[in-house]
């Protein structure tokens, strides 16, 4: 019970975290700089810009950002589930709260400056979120519930709707505003990667003389499938087995460290791997075999 607490508090304070630098890369580098994010986050710096250029009228872009998500936060709560939902709701006040609340200034004259460093600290908040398994909001949610509901990506869409930020921002404000927020949205996506490791995938061949201990460890923590090689020693001529396993890099810590607690003397070699087919669980299904698992062994 204590557990649950401290991650549900360790979710919530990643949450206002990224809120808070997602406000910092919009209000100190890109609204200054007339440089627009991607996505939702985008859309609402393109409709405050608009309305305080054309008609005078002055709404700050965290106001847009929590009107454009209250009806994907709903349809979200309703498609994808509650606990992914909640925080990434929360994500959205706290980008809301705080892009209000810290004001916007220039620190930087310099729009490529201002393009880099604002793509990096959105891109930081975006992946911050991601990898705690909840979201910023806006085309996030929607991937997810295309995901669930269809099977299909949402990178058509996505490319759509940044496009028209850059030509809208073009049209408005220049195109130089419009390259600067290329160079800021490439940024962003590279950070973005960067944090949020789930999609790379790694090759582990462990060879190893505690196969036994090792494979039901790695089961229970890791829940990847083990495929088993008889393997020989060249030098000492030993027996032992080579555990071939393809995890994510998000993993990687806490493969290594399960790894070296049941045998510390295991040779380990990771491969990056291209591409795989087959059947590869992801987060929430392997949350659903751990849950299986526990409730099994508690009978």
């Amino acid at each position: 019970m204590e557990l649950k607490i401290v991650n549900e508090l360790k979710q919530v304070i990643i949450a206002l975290l990224a809120g808070v630098i997602l406000a910092i890369g919009l209000n100190f580098f890109l609204i200054p700089g007339n440089i627009f994010s991607a996505g939702f986050n985008g859309v609402a710096q393109l409709c405050s810009s608009i309305l305080n250029k054309l008609f005078q009228i002055k709404i700050d872009t965290g106001y847009f950002i929590l009107l454009l998500n209250i009806p994907v936060g709903i349809l979200g709560w309703i498609k994808v589930g509650k606990n992914f939902t909640y925080y990434s709701i929360l994500t959205i006040i706290a980008t809301t709260f705080f892009s209000v609340v810290i004001p916007v200034q220039r620190l930087t004259s310099d729009p490529l400056m201002g393009g880099l460093f604002g793509g990096v600290l959105t891109g930081a908040g975006v992946g911050l979120s991601l990898r705690y398994g909840f979201s910023t909001g806006g085309m996030d949610i929607i991937a997810v519930i295309l995901n669930k509901t269809t099977g299909k990506s949402v990178g058509v869409l996505m490319l759509i709707i940044n496009m028209m930020i850059i030509l809208t921002a073009g049209f408005f404000f220049g195109w130089q505003s419009a390259l600067y927020t290329i160079i800021s949205n490439y940024a962003m996506t590279r950070v973005v990667d960067g944090i949020h490791t789930s999609h790379q995938k790694l090759t582990a061949f462990v060879v190893t003389t505690r196969a036994a201990r090792v494979i039901p460890a790695l089961n229970r923590s890791v829940v990847r499938g083990v495929t088993v090689l008889p393997s020989k020693g060249g030098y000492s001529g030993s027996e032992s087995q080579t555990l071939m396993v393809v995890i994510t890099r998000y993993e990687l810590y806490r493969f290594k460290q399960i790894i070296n607690q049941e045998d510390p003397q295991a040779f380990v070699n990771f491969v990056n791997t291209v591409d795989i087919a087959g059947t590869f669980f992801n987060e929430e299904q392997q949350a659903k075999i751990s849950a299986r698992a526990t409730q099994i062994q508690r009978k």
